[in-house]
């Protein structure tokens, strides 16, 4: 016998009895049945079928109806028409509607057989395919939550002395390829970092978690020696490391500092990344003079260079990813420089934490729910 749940719906006692009987014949279960549309809703309601038997012209409510109410249900059967040779604009209309399938009322035993055949089989393909992608979503899903907690979980926690932080990072799609990281190298000395993976989805998240590992770990061998790590040989050895075996030429940009949190001084290096903003009571400005060194992974055996910075009580550090200045509306026009500048104006006096709240509010009121373009981070550190 085949295994299925069918359900016919039809006025007519003879088809119902008469369908019931060729069913049986082909070696299919005893179906459901129901007299007219409004019943059949409310059969399908309280039991998932594997088809549905739909009568075109019923009293109550007839099958472009139930089709009608059935459009919009993701769990909505599949349904074969039954229909008589005179009403084929019904059957059309049906088909439009969503409908699999059509049968005479004849009811041809090798013509039922084919076509429920037919449709049955699309049906378990399409289960298949929907059980997959369940069992791929929970598995991107957990990879999302295993990346996002190779990042500080909660960046204010980290601030000491005078420093006092917010981030935030956001990956395109289940996975993504920006990081941020902050650790502490002694009482008074914060490593910060904000870095950015070409492309997006699985090859950039692990790239991203590859470059995490190899930055804290060259920063714990400095911090195990005594000395104080340097940015510039702390982006030197992961280069290095990336631009090995690396025929993808998948690049990391990155923008990696050191900072006093009593003084406000420290060094800062950039690997092919935008510089960040200095943001005080008096604007908003681009940090100046900054070496800009070759981005990581490109090739191996490059030097890097770093520069002293040093921020003003009040003034915050500014650290980001272009997926803001470039995310995009459903227009495709980018956010750009501009706004995202007027939106760190507009929280010039405030915490980080208000600051980032600004600009990711601003961001969303631009996007207006658009699907991101790219992964979007944002660190802000504040001195005072």
């Amino acid at each position: 016998m085949v295994e299925a749940a069918l359900l016919v719906i039809d006025d007519s006692g003879f088809n119902r009895l008469l369908l019931k009987r060729r069913l049986a014949e082909l070696g299919y279960p005893e179906p459901d049945m129901a007299e007219d549309g409004q019943q059949g809703l409310h059969a399908i309601a309280a039991k998932k079928f594997d088809c549905v038997l739909l009568d075109l012209e019923m009293p109550v409510l007839g099958g472009i109806g139930v089709l009608e109410a059935l459009r919009d249900r993701p769990d909505a059967p599949p349904v074969i028409v039954i229909s008589a040779h005179t009403e084929m604009s019904g059957v059309i209309r049906c088909i439009e509607l969503g409908a699999e399938d059509y049968l005479p009322k004849s009811f041809d035993p090798p013509l039922l057989r084919a076509r429920l055949s037919a449709v049955l089989e699309k049906k378990r393909l399409r289960d298949l395919a929907a059980d997959r992608l369940a069992a791929l979503e929970a598995e991107l899903e957990s990879a999302r939550n295993a990346q996002l907690s190779l990042v500080p979980r909660n960046a204010a926690r980290l601030g000491q002395g005078r420093v006092t932080l917010s981030a935030y990072v956001e990956p395109a799609r289940q996975v993504g390829g920006d990081l941020y990281d902050i650790v502490r190298i002694d009482g008074r000395t914060l490593l910060f970092a904000v870095a950015d993976v070409a492309g997006k989805g699985a090859s950039a998240g692990l790239t991203m978690a590859r470059t995490v590992g190899l930055l804290r770990c060259a920063a714990r061998i400095a911090m195990e020696a005594g000395t104080r790590p340097d940015p510039a040989s702390l982006l030197r050895i992961a280069n290095d490391d990336l631009a090995a075996e690396n025929p993808d030429m998948t690049f990391v940009t990155a923008a990696l500092g050191v900072i006093d949190t009593e003084t406000g001084e420290g060094n800062m290096a950039l690997a092919g990344h935008d510089a960040p903003y200095i943001l005080s009571a008096a604007g908003v400005r681009v940090a100046e003079g900054l070496a800009i060194n070759p981005a990581l992974g490109v090739m191996d055996g490059l030097s890097y260079s770093a520069t002293p910075f040093t921020l003003a009580p009040g003034e915050s550090l500014i650290l980001y990813t272009d997926g803001i200045p470039e995310a995009e509306d459903a227009g495709h026009t980018f956010y750009g420089r501009s706004r995202f500048e007027a939106a760190l104006m507009a929280h010039r006096a405030d915490a980080p934490a208000a600051v980032q709240a600004g600009v990711l509010s601003s961001l969303a009121g631009f996007t207006q729910g658009a699907l991101p373009a790219d992964d979007i981070t944002l660190l802000v550190m504040r001195f005072g």
